[in-house]
């Protein structure tokens, strides 16, 4: 079984800053690549960012230059970075990964249960 955990959402004023994390656990062989994806109110799920097993990265226009993805791969994490918060942005977060098991041969896609970022104007 594999598990993702996020943290790190919370309610903040327009203009300023969190930092999401989401590890993944249980029996895993390897993570391919992870991202974010965001579901405001009312709408669908939408990408915010990803990231490879290389380190390439991915963002959506609207989080280009404020939001950063990175990993940690030793740690089986992806944290996105969000700077200069606007309304816009609230919603709710969820992590993605790509992951092995080890009693697995292929990658199988994971979701965490999601945290929500609120945005004050």
């Amino acid at each position: 079984q594999v598990q993702l955990v996020e943290s790190g959402g919370a309610l903040v004023q327009a203009g300023g800053s969190l930092r999401l994390s989401c590890t993944a656990s249980g029996s895993i062989f390897s993570i391919n690549n992870m991202g974010w994806y965001r579901q405001p109110p009312g709408k669908q799920r939408e990408l915010v960012a990803t990231t490879t097993s290389g380190g390439n990265t991915n963002y959506a226009d609207s989080v280009k230059g404020r939001f950063t993805i990175s990993r940690e791969n030793a740690k089986n994490t992806v944290v996105l970075q969000m700077n200069s918060l606007e309304p816009e942005d609230t919603a709710v977060y969820y992590c993605l990964m790509a992951v092995r098991a080890r009693d697995a041969f292929t990658f199988r896609s994971y979701w965490g249960q999601g945290t929500q970022v609120t945005v004050s104007s």
